[in-house]
C-alpha cells in the first residue's frame, strides 16, 4: 500500500527534493499556503490531489480551494484544514491534518473514541523562522494511521 504524501506551506516554491520524497505516494494532500496554482498542477500530474486553502491563497485557482475538507481514505476519516485554529470540532475524524505554523507535528491526543492524530507536515517551501524544511507521509490501512515527518535533503 502506498503512503499518502502530505505537504503544506510551499509559498510558491515546489522543491525537486519534495517531489522526490513524494514519488511513492498516492494520493497527495496539500494543506494550504500553496502560493502558486502551478504547484497544484504539478502535483495533480502525479495522481489524485486533495487541497485546502491557506491564508495566502487569495487569487486564481488557489482562492477557489475549500477552507475545510473531510476526506476518507481506506475507511479512515481525515479533516484537512490549513490553520489548526479553524478545525471544525463537529466533524468526526480520526486525524486532523493541518499546516500554517511551519512546525512539524505527529501527535496522538485524546482517549478512546476521542483519540485523534494531529499531524502537521511542516513547511516544504521557502524556509521561514529557522524551521526545518519538511513534508509528511501517512500510512492508512486496517491497522490504523501511522505518520512520519520527512526532512528534505537540502
Amino acid at each position: 500500500m502506498s503512503p499518502v504524501g502530505i505537504l503544506s506551506d510551499t509559498h510558491g516554491l515546489l522543491r525537486d527534493e519534495a517531489l522526490a520524497l513524494l514519488a511513492d505516494c498516492h494520493p497527495l494532500i496539500h494543506l494550504g499556503d500553496v502560493g502558486d496554482p502551478a504547484i497544484l498542477e504539478r502535483l495533480a500530474e502525479r495522481g489524485p490531489l486533495y487541497s485546502v486553502r491557506g491564508n495566502i491563497d487569495r487569487e486564481g485557482a488557489c482562492a477557489a480551494l475549500p477552507f475545510h475538507r473531510l476526506l476518507v481514505i481506506n475507511g479512515r476519516a481525515l479533516q484537512l484544514v490549513h490553520d489548526v485554529a479553524d478545525v471544525d470540532e463537529s466533524l468526526a475524524c480520526e486525524a486532523v491534518l493541518h499546516g500554517h505554523s511551519h512546525k512539524p507535528r505527529n501527535e496522538w491526543r485524546g482517549e478512546g473514541a476521542e483519540r485523534k492524530l494531529w499531524f502537521n507536515p511542516g513547511a516544504a517551501g521557502k524556509r521561514r523562522f529557522r524551521l526545518p524544511i519538511t513534508l509528511g507521509k501517512l500510512w492508512i490501512d486496517a491497522n490504523g494511521i501511522r505518520g512520519a515527518i520527512m526532512h528534505l535533503p537540502l
